[in-house]
């Protein structure tokens, strides 16, 4: 080995041991164990996708979860269609389609407080590890339901309760709130060059 790569290999060494210390130290100094409120939002794909690896994760330490979709109305996506045949979750369709399809914001508003009848039982339970509110975010952008009143239910929930919020143009309020926030940026998107929504990417 040259010296050159000597060096290189010292410099990386000296380098991770560093960074390592910091790590090490982070570790040490995080000590609180309760639930987490996460929030997907952004423009980007995989706000949902994201929540539904979260789900997989929990499922595998043994949790048990329930998901409640606002806004979307189809029963016929991947996620529900494999997920369903858990033991540990409970999957709920609360939607009508999207407000552009449904054209309606009576049956909406209707809908988002069925939706959040069964969030509250849910996050009233202490033997539910996880809640997934798949597409709340669209709920409170158009005031289906009130954003106080939300803030409020998922602070009330049981201490060791996550919860995971996705959807598009989060509140302020509810990021805020949160504990881990994730913005998805949009780069690209199939969709705009006319490909159509394919099965097992999109749903």
């Amino acid at each position: 080995m040259s010296e050159q790569d000597l060096g290189l290999n010292q410099r990386h060494a000296d380098r991770m041991a560093r960074k390592k210390a910091v790590v090490d130290a982070k570790i040490e100094a995080a000590r609180v164990e309760r639930g987490l409120l996460l929030v997907n939002t952004g423009n980007g794909k995989g706000k949902s996708t994201a929540a539904f690896g979260l789900l997989a994760r929990a499922l595998g330490h043994g949790q048990r979860a329930v998901v409640v979709q606002f806004v979307k109305g189809r029963s016929d996506t991947g996620e529900e269609a494999f997920y369903r045949n858990q033991p540990n979750v409970t999957w709920h369709v609360m939607g009508e389609g999207f407000t552009w399809e449904t054209q309606n914001r009576d049956r909406d508003i209707a809908a988002a407080k069925q939706g959040w009848a069964q969030a509250q039982q849910a996050m009233q339970d202490s033997s539910v590890g996880v809640v997934i509110l798949d597409e709340l975010n669209i709920v409170l952008k158009y005031h289906y339901l009130e954003l106080a009143d939300v803030l409020a239910d998922i602070a009330a929930r049981p201490a060791m309760q996550h919860v995971v919020v996705t959807g598009r143009a989060a509140p302020p309020e509810l990021i805020e709130q949160a504990d881990t926030v994730t913005e998805m940026n949009m780069v690209k998107h199939a969709f705009k060059n006319g490909v159509q929504a394919m099965p097992g990417v999109e749903w």
